[in-house]
């Protein structure tokens, strides 16, 4: 995992695999920084800690994400981001994932707040070996209380064994939140992204369930607040399948003594 922006300079972490198949983890600070979290049932746990405020104008924020053949991670994050007033100003926010074949990732993200007066451009781009999941939740609230909300652009690209499997383009700003066919009044976007399984539960309330072309699901709900439409149960169950999906000739390799890492 790697980030640089503003004035600070790099985080890296790196999940491969050591002698005797163990995982390695390599964290360097910056502006955003790792820190080790216990392991839990194979899983290697990361959490992604801001150094200083974020976003302010002209921040540039590059996270990179590889997980090694077999491996799983999980991303925790200590506290969601605002993007503040920017008075004309933008930032960048753009997350690169590299899973090889079997890998698991897992990205429960805290909201992500676009006040009034931000501009934020936001790219997900994650490449999936063959058998790799990922599991990634993104919530975005449209200004702070009592605020009409700033602008957001956030495009997802994924592919899957070098097909793609999602391309999704979305706006958030007030026009959006006005228009009845895009947020429809709602001010906080929920979104549980399953890729390389399918969600198979049935669709939360007030929520929407739609699966992609290829294995992999998007489960969304709108609300008022970041706590309308709660997706934790969701994202509880898409560990699960994602877990449940691992290809067993790739998960067997992934540890000594055979065992399929395993997210709960």
């Amino acid at each position: 995992m790697s980030t640089s922006g503003g004035t600070a300079g790099r985080t890296r972490a790196s999940v491969t695999r050591a002698r005797g198949g163990r995982p390695r983890v390599d964290l360097v600070g910056g502006l955003l920084t790792c820190r080790r979290l216990p392991d839990e049932e194979g899983t290697v746990r990361v959490a992604l800690v801001a150094t200083q405020a974020l976003l302010l104008a002209g921040d540039d924020v590059r996270i990179t994400v590889e997980v090694d053949e077999g491996l799983a991670l999980e991303v925790v994050e200590v506290g969601g981001t605002v993007a503040y007033d920017m008075q004309g100003g933008a930032a960048t926010w753009a997350v690169d994932v590299h899973l090889g074949a079997g890998a698991l990732l897992v990205w429960d993200a805290l909201p992500f707040v676009v006040a009034t007066g931000a501009d934020v451009h936001r790219t997900s781009r994650l490449a999936l070996g063959e058998g790799a999941r990922a599991v990634l939740r993104e919530t975005f609230v449209l200004g702070r209380t009592g605020e009409s909300g700033g602008h957001l652009t956030t495009t997802t690209r994924a592919d899957l064994a070098g097909r793609p499997l999602l391309v999704e383009t979305l706006t958030v700003d007030p026009a959006a939140r006005a228009d009845p066919a895009l947020l429809g009044g709602a001010r906080c976007l929920d979104t549980v992204t399953v890729l390389g399984a399918r969600y198979d539960a049935d669709a939360p309330a007030g929520g929407d369930v739609l699966q992609l072309d290829g294995p992999g699901t998007l489960v969304r709900t709108f609300g008022s607040d970041a706590h309308t439409g709660d997706l934790a149960a969701a994202v509880t169950h898409a560990r699960r399948a994602a877990a449940a999906a691992a290809r067993p000739a790739v998960a067997a390799a992934a540890r000594p003594d055979g065992a399929v890492p395993a997210l709960r």
